[in-house]
């Protein structure tokens, strides 16, 4: 049975991409409190201290519903930057998932969760 590893250190462009990572998993992290906490908040009507109107009913509902979208996509992309973490534990971090040749350095910059190298990411966008 391999044995897991728990206290990785990472040295050079490895602590670069791990480094890249955690900043991302900080922001998504926050950006998900912040919609987490503004989709929960129920007592918006209560504040204002009015009859609420059908029209701000419908704005509210509307408003819940993008925070949960937003919730939504965000948690798919904490997800991303997690198994990225594994992947670089691994040593497999920066490979396209689907052809296997590495990933570029400005896309790994951009987005250093990225599954796909550009060409194979163009093909899906392409195929939806």
């Amino acid at each position: 049975m391999a044995k897991k590893k728990t206290n990785l250190v990472f040295e050079g462009k490895e602590k670069e991409y791990y480094d890249a990572l955690m900043h991302a998993r900080d922001i998504v992290t926050n950006q998900m409190q912040y919609h987490a906490e503004d989709a929960l908040d129920c007592s918006n009507a209560d504040k204002r201290g009015v009859t609420t109107h059908m029209a701000d009913v419908s704005s509210d509902n509307s408003r819940h519903e993008m925070e949960l979208r937003m919730l939504t996509e965000e948690s798919n992309v904490l997800q991303l930057i997690e198994d990225a973490l594994q992947r670089l534990a691994d040593g497999e971090y920066g490979r396209c998932q689907e052809c296997g040749e590495m990933i570029s350095e400005g896309r790994l910059k951009i987005r250093p969760y990225a599954v796909y190298c550009v060409k194979c990411k163009s093909k899906h966008e392409q195929m939806r």
